[in-house]
């Protein structure tokens, strides 16, 4: 029988979101950043402040879980965080964190929610669900939890559940539908992918109707390895109305008042979504971002050849550390058009970074004259001696080497292993080739709008500031966006002498890596029987060269690397 409501009059209480940006094992300055949201939830007179799943040791924190130290450390850190919260003061406030705990019945560990409160870690609850598929691997590391937890807050009945746990049909959601809780409080750690966010708020919709009550779902936010999370946390009333929601891709603190006497909870601030080209293009520049910061560069260097993807991870790179720590290098060779060399020159000067040119002619005529290649072994020379001009460049300033392939030419192995494949980090591995064309687009019409180099909404610019404005409101030089792209590794050269026109190739590209169709499944899609065949087989051979790619962020359903893992060696072409 479910349990009555608060039946002693009425009982109103102030529910704190806080979206803050952790670092995986940075116990310190995770605990650090959880103090001070919670003195700025408290100074808004918040009685619960909810913090983003496994909080004080960051997430994903994968085999990190199964050291004992490490989880020692975690659990003595919560300890601390509570004396010290006490200490300013703060212990009438309930404060919800996420930590690593352990089940001392299989020594395993667990994915902990702590309520910290007077002082002491108050109350405890364990996800129970731990995902095993995608970017997943919590069901190997961790054990599950397997009881529900309810904390009574000046008369509020408050259910917990951890971001898993609320995608999952029974478990402690359908169990708390029957002990009549106030409100749902979620801590999340769901990783960015386009077209998510619809996603999220339809199931927070569909539990807060299963439990008839609001759900307040708190999503963690900033780049970890390979991996972006948006926050945009929201909370939904029981009905699914909107009632709150947190902007994308910055640190941020939301409010929601509770009362139970009110028929329908009072909306407060709804933060506006951005548009599906900015969503993905701020993805990106985050995950870069925070590569660099928690990685401790300052500063990138990159080649620059005047076409469309440098281009685009250039201007990423400024937005994301400033133009003045970007080192654009233009390495001509004898078939590098005019153009190509001041479109370079010209973004390098949009942007502020610093433009050397360092040609590879007479080192490409050195190896020649040793080696004496010929064909494709001639051509990717070429590459390979940029490289190690990139490298050279990494290693002697101290900054992060970027690789800048897009996902359509790492689909089809059309990259250079040691060449132009080169790097720590890969800002648009996970974009098709036409979806960079549309973000170079949008980010010029967003320069044109005022948001100059480094006005990114983004973690670090809270405050919105516009950044520095570009030269003729222009960040991507036009030429580099409506030209013919070409590797100009001979004369003439166009991509699509070797590849389908991208229009074409990254409709097939789509089905075939993000929907798993085979082969008769895009026949039945209406492809060509020779793309098709050219496509797959282009894909299935170049296994080998993505697994040696570097990591970038992921934006789509499927990336390689974390999502699509097929072997090396498959003798399957269907």
């Amino acid at each position: 029988m479910p349990y009555p409501h608060y039946a002693g009059g009425m009982a109103q209480i102030r529910i704190a979101l806080a979206q803050i940006d952790t670092c995986v094992g940075d116990l310190e300055g995770n605990a650090e950043k959880t103090l001070e949201y919670a003195h700025r939830a408290a100074r808004q007179h918040a009685q619960v402040v909810v913090f983003p799943e496994m909080t004080l040791t960051g997430y994903p924190i994968e085999d990190l879980a199964l050291r004992r130290t490490f989880r020692k450390a975690a659990w003595d850190k919560a300890n601390w965080l509570a004396t010290e919260l006490e200490a300013d003061g703060l212990g009438d406030v309930y404060v919800v964190v996420g930590t690593v705990g352990t089940d001392h019945a299989s020594d395993k560990p667990r994915n902990r929610l702590v309520v910290l409160h007077n002082g002491v870690v108050w109350a405890g609850y364990d996800k129970h669900f731990l995902p095993n598929y995608g970017v997943f691997d919590e069901f190997r590391i961790f054990s599950p939890g397997d009881h529900s937890t309810i904390v009574e807050v000046d008369g509020v009945r408050l259910g917990f559940a951890i971001c898993e746990d609320i995608w999952q049909d029974g478990g402690p959601v359908a169990e708390l539908a029957g002990r009549g809780i106030d409100v749902l409080v979620t801590m999340n750690g769901s990783p960015y992918e386009e077209g998510k966010t619809h996603t999220r708020f339809d199931l927070a919709v569909r539990r807060a109707k299963e439990v008839s009550a609001p759900v307040v779902y708190v999503n963690q936010v900033g780049g970890q390895d390979d991996l972006v999370f948006d926050g945009g946390s929201f909370t939904v009333d029981a009905d699914g109305t909107l009632l709150q929601r947190s902007p994308m891709f910055v640190e941020d603190l939301g409010l929601f008042d509770f009362d139970t006497d009110a028929e329908h909870q009072t909306a407060g601030v709804i933060a506006a979504a951005p548009d599906k080209d900015e969503e993905v293009y701020t993805a990106c520049v985050l995950g870069l971002k925070d590569y660099m910061r928690k990685n401790h560069f300052s500063g990138v260097c990159l080649g620059l050849s005047g076409g469309i993807d440098s281009a685009l991870v250039a201007a990423m790179a400024a937005d994301a550390c400033g133009g003045s720590n970007v080192w654009g290098i233009s390495m001509p060779s004898m078939y590098s058009s005019d153009g190509s060399k001041d479109d370079a020159a010209d973004l390098a000067a949009n942007i502020g970074a610093h433009y050397d040119i360092q040609p590879i002619e007479p080192l490409f005529v050195a190896y020649q004259n040793q080696l004496h290649l010929e064909g494709v072994a001639a051509e990717n020379l070429q590459a390979r001696i940029r490289g190690v001009i990139v490298m050279a460049y990494s290693n002697s300033k101290g900054v992060l080497a970027l690789a800048t392939g897009n996902k359509s030419e790492l689909a089809c192995g059309y990259s250079t292993i040691y060449g132009d494949a080169v790097g720590g980090y890969a800002p648009i591995k996970d974009l098709l080739k036409t979806r960079v064309w549309e973000l170079a687009r949008w980010r010029n019409e967003a320069c044109a709008h005022g948001m100059g180099v480094g006005g990114l909404h983004i973690v670090g610019n809270e405050s919105g500031q516009h950044g520095k404005p570009a030269p003729d409101d222009t960040i991507i030089p036009v030429n580099s966006i409506t030209k013919a792209p070409s590797a100009e590794l001979r004369p003439g050269q166009k991509d699509s002498d070797s590849l389908p026109e991208y229009a074409l190739l990254d409709q097939v590209l789509a089905e075939y890596i993000e929907h798993a169709h085979g082969r008769a499944d895009l026949l039945a899609d209406g492809f060509d029987e020779k793309t098709v065949d050219t496509v797959m087989r282009l894909v299935d051979r170049a296994e080998w060269k993505r697994r040696q790619y570097p990591l970038g962020p992921k934006v789509t359903a499927l990336a390689f690397g974390r999502d699509r893992r097929l072997p090396v060696t498959s003798a399957f072409r269907e």
